[in-house]
């Protein structure tokens, strides 16, 4: 379960509550408009944005005393993340050891997951050889390597065409299947909340609402949010 206790958010005239919680394996989406908030709080739960009050608790942990790389989660952003001078084999084996001084099963993982997002073929290629779609899936592998019990997406694939993003939003959906993870998708696409998200977190006017049934809200949404989605 995640908890998002009562915590404020603050950076110069700019300020965001919520007060929440998450069933563990909830799969939800973070909508708004540009500039309310939604990046701000993933970063909160990541670790990378300090919380002016309140506490953010997984299963009862508080995570306010772990840096970033100790919480138990995954973070993915638009542009990946990943470093152009290693490998895509590499690049996933940084989920396992930092230093990438891995052991021969644990490469032999690396080799299974890059058969799973299927780019065994591109395994000793460099980030800067692949396309956008086959950088978002190195990403995901790396997520899926990681297997965190938190997955967070920032709109990992808001520059991929309509089909691409289905394919990558499938991928996703398998990969919270078998690893049981609780999913929070910032997205600026209704659509994809209707695909991956039963519920949906509202970031608009100051606050996060919800979570709502995300169908239900997309039917009738509020007035911040109709107002966005036009």
């Amino acid at each position: 379960m995640l908890q998002i206790d009562q915590v404020a958010l603050c950076s110069g005239s700019f300020r965001l509550t919520a007060d929440l919680t998450l069933a563990t394996g909830a799969r939800v989406a973070v909508i708004g408009p540009s500039g309310a908030g939604k990046s701000t709080l993933l970063a909160a739960i990541a670790g990378f944005q300090p919380l002016a009050a309140g506490a953010i608790r997984w299963q009862g942990q508080d995570l306010g005393p772990l840096p970033p790389g100790a919480r138990p989660l995954t973070i993915l952003f638009q542009d990946s993340n990943l470093f152009a001078h290693l490998s895509v084999a590499q690049n996933i084996g940084l989920g396992l050891r930092p230093d990438l001084r891995l052991a021969a099963a644990e490469w032999h993982r690396v080799d299974g997951v890059l058969d799973r997002v299927g780019l065994t073929a591109m395994a000793s290629r460099k980030p800067g050889a692949l396309s956008g779609g086959q950088q978002s899936r190195v990403a995901l592998a790396r997520a899926l390597i990681r297997a965190r019990p938190l997955l967070l997406l920032d709109e990992p694939f808001a520059a991929l065409g309509p089909a691409l993003t289905a394919e990558m939003l499938a991928l996703v959906a398998e990969i919270c299947t078998e690893t049981g993870a609780t999913l929070l998708m910032v997205t600026h696409h209704p659509d994809d909340a209707t695909t991956l998200t039963p519920e949906t977190l509202v970031v608009a006017d100051g606050a996060v609402t919800g979570p709502f049934a995300t169908a239900l809200l997309l039917a009738n949404p509020p007035p911040a949010l109709r107002r966005y989605l036009g």
